[in-house]
């Protein structure tokens, strides 16, 4: 599986971004996706993932409420749409799949966010 994130950039905090990660390769199998980011010295946290098949999501309380995971699984793609950007979201935003329910396995290549104030 190769996982393929962009649509980070600059906003300004109270602003709206929305990352996409696109899938490739066995994804007919895939399990769940997930959202993770880091921010500069900073461990890699979990922000939300979404089951391939069903779609339930789950989320970090951080985020809760401002942000949103979907999915299209005719284009393989995640979004996550983030609104009311905080300063303290500021981060690389790495996409991740989780295969078979045990661990996110594969992982993209990190889009940055950064939220100005």
């Amino acid at each position: 599986v190769q996982l393929q994130a962009s649509g980070g950039g600059l906003v300004q905090a109270g602003g709206s971004l929305r990352l996409s990660c696109a899938a490739s390769g066995r994804t007919f199998s895939m399990y769940r996706m997930g959202w993770f980011r880091q921010a500069p010295g900073k461990e890699r946290e979990f922000v939300g993932q979404i089951m391939w098949n069903g779609g339930r999501t789950g989320y970090a309380d951080s985020v809760k409420g401002r942000f949103t995971i979907s999915k299209d699984n005719a284009k393989n793609t995640v979004y996550l749409q983030m609104n009311s950007l905080k300063p303290e979201d500021t981060a690389v935003y790495y996409c991740a799949a989780d295969p078979d329910g045990a661990k996110f396995d594969y992982w993209g290549q990190g889009t940055q966010v950064t939220v100005s104030s």
